[in-house]
């Protein structure tokens, strides 16, 4: 049996100096970071929304709350760790895993295969079965303020 879900975060730039930008757990060259609690990955956000989504076990929100100190700056990978051992406590694991990141800024494509590699690592799946995309809106929308990512993912029931 297969289930599906679909994730999606969009956080914007920090204009405090000094805040790192982090996506797919790999830090990214480039001025500015995301605003957040935690680390602010996005795509690692999708990508446990989209599986939290798909098991019907909530968003990350329920799981860890942002008003909860110990999630401070927390990585977000450590976080994506615990939403992998939930699902495998209860039977699932991950099929695949198909995300685009929405950016004007900065280019991503020389980061994507490090960020492929943590989440399959992560996810104990190939890297083969993780596909991490990303495009800009040309201008328009919300990624010249912000980086957002959009994630759909299935997960199948141990055994099948």
């Amino acid at each position: 049996m297969f289930r599906i879900g679909i994730g999606y975060d969009v956080h914007r730039f920090d204009e405090n100096p000094g805040r790192k930008l982090v996506l797919g757990g790999v830090l990214i060259d480039y001025e500015k970071g995301l605003e957040g609690v935690s680390d602010a990955d996005v795509l690692i956000h999708a990508v446990m929304d989209a599986l939290l989504g798909a098991a019907a076990l909530g968003d990350i929100g329920v799981h860890f709350p942002p008003s909860e100190p110990q999630y401070k700056d927390i990585d977000s990978c450590l976080l994506l760790e615990k939403v992998i051992d939930l699902l495998n406590s209860r039977g699932f694991e991950v099929g695949n895993i198909d995300t685009v990141i929405v950016a004007d800024k900065p280019r991503l494509a020389e980061y994507i295969p490090k960020m492929k590699e943590n989440i399959s690592r992560i996810c104990k799946i190939p890297a083969e079965r993780v596909s991490i995309k990303a495009t800009t809106e040309e201008g328009l929308g919300l990624s010249g303020k912000g980086i957002g990512s959009h994630c759909a993912c299935t997960i199948a029931l141990r055994g099948f």
